[in-house]
């Protein structure tokens, strides 16, 4: 190799360049945090050992090639590194031999796909990966690295995503709402596309390439057709031109009645020659447009939305007519597996699998069937959906939410990756035991030759991303769970939290523990022992009473069944028979009320008030207990949060102090619904050592209605 020439050090423009680039980099530093760099802060390294150690091993960064990708990959490094050392790291066509430099290459020996190597040679931290968002992968992963004050020599690595389509969904309408959104408006200001692009854009796709996110559904899955119109498409366009140089595709949800609202057909039937005609050439209009497009997200006969069986035709005849129009551009389909009907007779639970099993095989090669984690709706836990493991000859994707839709808003901490975890290794047995959720999703077990998970994203146009500052881990944590299913919650917290608030050990350990129990104390003080309440209104104020709808799956005590002898959904044999779509081996787990693990108690079975639990307490007791405990432990959380204060910016311990003080009021709030109303049924007192709620169930039902009149 070439020895570096003086004359590249001396450059006055160079220089100039980066003493203005190390002057911002500063500058961010000494700012209060908003909380907009998210874990992308690059803070100085105040470890003056640590600083000189990466100073020795980071004096420049080579590059032979040119990309979009290839330019951020470099960018991401020089502004990391220069933020974190408080020096100028030179950009240069030749490296120098064992004088501490990052050298990017592309080779047909790298690691496959979006994979990546990171090694140390020759006195260099060399990143190679055979494609170019690989590199810049790896340039995240190094930074990653360095932010948590890692050694050096710790950074070689090979890795590569166990997911393909590593996906955020995104609920947000034209006019500017997001569904199910609590942290501002939409981030894509479509009044403005495409002549305006706003800077934020690609602030979100470096993010999203941070973590190894690789597609975008720009809008809601209740779609309009209005996103399939000219104007439309070239928006989704402007915001493409910034995604792709961060290696991420973009999708659209798609209404499937467009034939009929926006073609003027007079029917949308999949098997309609003409309507798989309309298909076939508004595709062919999108790709001209947006040459590298993903593909179409499609919810369908679900909630009103049309779909297939308006014309007595099943789900894969409306995805391969969708798969026909996309295969020649190698787009894909995702249909949602999100399905039930209004029948007051049926369980929910059952929907999907009804309606998906007995089309295993039914769908073309460039079809995912993407399923919600659990059988009903995003609870806060849930069974793993019994799809998984069922449609062995069907790629099934996964859908995770990261929007607390049903885990109090932007309002309370709740740690996800434990939810996405307990999904992910369930174990489904379908080809004995170790047939876990996750070999399915990643496609090792059935040999899929498409793989898919996806997040209902939590991002909008708040200024910290999220509205609640702790709730940017649940993002993080989806996208490093998409790349490496076997991360441990426990390993994505610390990870998180180091780059994001705080690296003093004793802080990191005290947040971390936070995280690590913040969803079972959610639990405990909203739906314990395997209650759920999926019910309308806002998802959000306790309402078990709730009893009047349009349809019964559609109200609050379809799902809970309290009655005078007791509570919790039978679906055993004597009852909905829902445990039947599992492998034996796993409804053998829940079968037996007597040894039903109790998180899980009341999803399968309807417990009288005074049985006798594996606690030691009896139902009412013990569902005081957790209800009590849970509410209280927001108490614990509090004094955790405080006394990490010394390390974290005033702006963001402030915000979730308050943040805090809430939970722990509407935690009382839910806790006194519940047990009042619940009372009503079982007649047996509150147990002594629980004060009794301050107010009388028909003043918390007051509360109730003057939040849902907002």
């Amino acid at each position: 190799m070439m020895v570096l020439t003086k004359t590249l050090f001396h450059s006055k423009i160079q220089n100039l360049a980066l003493l203005l680039l190390l002057f911002v980099a500063i500058s961010n530093n000494a700012s209060a945090d908003d909380g907009y760099r998210l874990w992308l802060k690059y803070d100085r390294i105040q470890n003056t050992t640590i600083s000189a150690t990466y100073s020795k091993s980071f004096n420049f960064i080579a590059l032979s090639g040119n990309s979009d990708i290839l330019n951020n990959a470099v960018k991401e490094l020089q502004t990391g590194l220069t933020a974190m050392l408080g020096k100028p790291i030179p950009i240069v066509k030749t490296p120098v031999i064992n004088q501490g430099g990052i050298i990017l290459t592309i080779s047909a020996n790298g690691a496959s796909g979006d994979g990546y190597s990171i090694q140390m040679q020759s006195g260099n931290t060399v990143i190679t990966a055979s494609k170019d968002a690989g590199v810049l992968y790896g340039s995240f992963a190094l930074l990653r690295h360095l932010q948590q004050h890692l050694p050096v020599e710790k950074v070689v690595v090979q890795s590569s995503p166990k997911i393909q389509l590593r996906m955020l969904n995104h609920w947000d309408n034209p006019e500017g709402p997001i569904e199910r959104g609590y942290a501002g408006s939409s981030l894509w200001k479509w009044y403005e596309l495409p002549e305006t692009v706003d800077p934020r854009y690609t602030d979100y796709a470096r993010a999203n390439a941070s973590i190894g996110i690789n597609g975008t559904v720009v809008n809601n899955v209740n779609a309009s057709a209005r996103f399939l119109t000219a104007e439309y498409v070239h928006k989704v366009a402007a915001l493409a031109g910034v995604f792709r140089k961060f290696g991420i595709k973009t999708y659209l949800s798609i209404h499937f009645a467009a034939p009929k609202t926006l073609g003027g057909l007079k029917t949308s039937d999949p098997l309609d020659p003409e309507v798989r005609k309309w298909w076939i050439e508004k595709t062919k209009e999108i790709y001209s447009i947006i040459p590298d497009f993903g593909g179409f997200l499609v919810k369908a006969n679900s909630e009103g939305e049309p779909g297939p069986q308006d014309y007595g035709r099943t789900h894969a005849d409306g995805a391969n007519m969708l798969a026909e129009a996309l295969a020649p551009f190698n787009g894909v389909v995702i249909w949602r597996a999100f399905v039930y009907k209004a029948d007051p007779n049926a369980d929910r639970f059952k929907a999907a699998y009804d309606e998906f099993a007995t089309l295993d095989g039914k769908f073309a090669k460039n079809v995912i069937v993407q399923v919600k984690n659990g059988p009903i709706d995003f609870q806060p836990r849930e069974p793993f959906s019994p799809l998984f493991g069922n449609m062995p000859r069907t790629p099934l994707g996964m859908e995770f939410q990261l929007t607390q839709e049903y885990l109090g808003f932007a309002t309370h901490w709740v740690y996800e990756a434990p939810i996405f975890k307990e999904c992910l290794d369930a174990d489904t047995y379908v080809k004995g035991k170790g047939s876990t959720v996750a070999t399915i999703v990643d496609g090792s077990l059935h040999n899929y030759r498409l793989t898919c998970m996806a997040g209902v994203a939590n991002t909008g146009s708040d200024r910290n991303w999220t509205g609640n500052p702790m709730a940017q881990a649940n993002w993080y944590a989806f996208g490093r769970l998409a790349w490496d299913h076997t991360l441990s919650p426990e390993a994505i917290a610390r990870e998180w939290t180091q780059l994001t608030l705080t690296t003093e050990p004793k802080h990191v350990s005290a947040i971390s523990d936070i995280m690590l129990r913040s969803r079972d104390i959610y639990v405990d003080y909203n739906t314990p022992l395997g209650l759920s309440r999926p019910w309308t209104g806002s998802h959000y104020a306790p309402e078990p009473w709730q009893n009047r709808s349009s349809r019964p799956d559609w109200t609050a005590i379809y799902y809970h069944r309290a009655d005078s002898l007791g509570l919790g959904f039978d679906r055993t044999a004597t009852g909905s028979n829902a445990l039947l779509q599992y492998r034996p081996e796993v409804s053998r787990t829940w079968l037996n009320a007597e040894t039903c693990p109790l998180p899980y108690l009341l999803w399968f079975h309807h417990i009288p008030w005074s049985q006798k639990l594996s606690s030691g307490r009896n139902l009412w007791d013990e569902l005081c207990h957790r209800f009590y405990t849970g509410a209280d432990s927001v108490l614990w959380m509090q004094k955790q949060w405080a006394g990490v204060a010394s390390s974290i910016d005033p702006a963001i311990h402030s915000d979730v102090t308050g943040r805090l003080a809430k939970q722990y009021n509407e935690a009382i709030w839910w806790r006194d619904a519940w047990v009042l109303y619940l009372q009503t049924f079982s007649k047996k007192p509150i147990p002594a050592i629980y004060p009794k709620p301050e107010k009388t169930l028909e003043e918390v039902k007051k509360r109730v209605n003057v939040y849902l009149m907002r």
